[in-house]
């Protein structure tokens, strides 16, 4: 499985919530992640997030934790992609320090082992980024 960073894609989130969020993130300092995972792999395949998922700041040894996921149930439960569909979630961390130039998300799954990982993210100005997972 791999994972590419992607633009906007059509996500549909109530637009109340979105602007809630956008100034929850504002205040906050907040890194929104919205993934899109396509099942186009396996029938029955389920997916869910740990909570123990963090974003890894490549110049320095902080930690931003996952404070809300949308979309997507946590672990130990699981939610079906059915053969051919997509699920579009977004996870909402604490954010990184003002200096942080690169980071990881690494979904830290213990060991069960075949998390969601995505290695050096250039950090953007808005702290909001795009990922396809293939």
């Amino acid at each position: 499985m791999s994972t590419i960073q992607i633009t906007k894609p059509k996500i549909e989130i109530s637009p109340s919530i979105l602007e809630d969020l956008k100034t929850q993130i504002h205040e906050a300092g907040q890194v929104v992640i919205h993934f899109l995972f396509q099942n186009d792999y396996w029938i029955g395949t389920k997916i869910r997030i740990w909570p123990t998922s963090y974003l890894y700041d490549q110049g320095s040894s902080h930690i931003s934790e996952l404070v809300h996921c949308e979309n997507i149930v946590q672990a130990p439960m699981w939610q079906e992609v059915i053969f051919g569909d997509q699920c579009h979630f977004t996870l909402i961390f604490s954010g990184l320090p003002r200096d942080c130039s690169t980071f990881d998300f690494i979904e830290d799954c213990g060991s069960e082992g075949g998390g969601f990982m995505v290695k050096d993210i250039a950090r953007n100005e808005a702290d909001i980024y795009y990922f396809r997972i293939a």
